[in-house]
């Protein structure tokens, strides 16, 4: 997720320069777009979505557009990955007040509540509403506990063992705070589902690999055991919400349970991929986590509007299959992303990563690789 900033660079027509996937390691490929693999869990794949996310549009000044959901699904239904044996959709259902009040607290979220049905008053930038990052909008609350209730349903759903995989690309507004708007985020499913996870005797461990620190996550968590949060991102000292530094360790019980991994601007595939690898791995397995909650903002991507890293989703494909690899039920989210055909193709990648399907050729340069815009 991310501060809104205008872009650089003149407005209108822009050429595309496509850059290839290439798969890390050889694999053996099938005539058919697709080869299936049992998953490793007990479980289907299960993405949550359901159109009427699509209504409850960010004002046309805000660069956040909820339609990218839509979009990466539009692109996998064609598939075959969101039905059969292994894999189902199911639409989202909406985070009760109890649910929001977990995180959340009751004077914030009524003054939402009242916002979302047309109202405003000027104190209420004290919550962070009316801002140029959290716009007030007619809707914002419908939204909202449609994307945090997606995201709890989730973990409800690995909690029960009906999903060893659950996608809620609504989701990811990981900058959020109790009572405070902030960065495109009004309120917090990463929490709210962590918390979920957490309660009922799991082990969680959080990865980030949104551009934008998860601060609304780690604040949640700086003190606990019970949730490890690791984040990859750009530095703050070059992009909002300026924190996430490696001192930030957490405190207390939490000491050593939060870790940052603050990047250069142009970090490229191969540097951030050996980030993931030598520390990123090393810790979760380390730590032992029961289940996996992983942010996948798709803003890290080379040319996003917003942000200054330089990778192509296919370093986003390999890290998601590195996490994979550990043989944990995984609930992931979207984030950030604000070049909107680059983040439905990376969720769409995102999702057969997850999945472990296998695509050939074709399919692969269809979803790999990142579009460069340039004047």
């Amino acid at each position: 997720m991310a501060r809104w900033r205008s872009p650089t660079g003149p407005a209108g027509a822009c050429r595309s320069i496509r850059r290839g996937w290439r798969r890390p390691t050889a694999r053996l490929r099938s005539e058919a777009p697709v080869r299936r693999r049992a998953m490793n869990a007990n479980g289907k794949a299960v993405f949550l979505y359901g159109p009427e996310l699509e209504t409850y549009p960010y004002p046309p000044t805000c660069p956040f557009n909820t339609s990218r959901a839509g979009k990466a699904r539009a692109i996998l239904l064609p598939m075959g990955l969101l039905s059969g044996p292994d894999h189902a959709e199911a639409p989202p259902m909406r985070a009760g007040r109890h649910v929001l009040e977990a995180f959340h607290t009751p004077d914030y979220l009524e003054v939402l509540e009242r916002m979302s049905a047309g109202e405003y008053e000027f104190d209420w930038l004290a919550y962070g509403l009316g801002t140029g990052d959290c716009p007030a909008f007619v809707g914002v609350w419908d939204y909202s506990v449609l994307a945090c209730g997606a995201s709890v349903q989730g973990a409800e759903m690995i909690l029960r063992g009906e999903a060893a995989v659950a996608f809620n690309p609504s989701g990811g507004l990981h900058h959020a705070f109790p009572s405070r708007a902030a960065g495109f985020c009004y309120l917090n499913d990463v929490v709210l589902a962590c918390q979920t996870l957490a309660a009922a005797g799991r082990r969680v461990l959080f990865v980030d690999i949104d551009v934008h620190h998860g601060d609304g996550v780690q604040a949640a968590f700086y003190d606990r055991d019970d949730v490890m949060t690791i984040s990859l991102h750009q530095d703050g000292r070059t992009l909002f919400p300026g924190t996430g530094f490696v001192e930030e360790i957490g405190q207390g019980a939490g000491r050593g349970y939060a870790v940052n991994l603050p990047l250069p601007m142009g970090t490229y595939d191969a540097a951030y991929l050996r980030a993931f690898r030598e520390v990123v791995m090393p810790l979760a397995q380390a730590y032992g986590p029961d289940v996996i909650v992983l942010e996948i903002g798709a803003d890290t991507l080379a040319g996003d509007p917003l942000a200054g890293l330089g990778l192509t989703n296919n370093a986003i494909a390999e890290a998601i299959g590195l996490l994979r690899s550990l043989g944990r039920p995984i609930l992931a989210t979207g984030g950030g992303g604000y070049n909107i055909e680059n983040t439905a193709r990376t969720w769409a990648l995102a999702w057969t990563v997850l999945c472990g399907q296998e695509l050939d050729d074709e399919a692969s340069a269809g979803l790999g690789g990142v579009f460069l815009q340039t004047p």
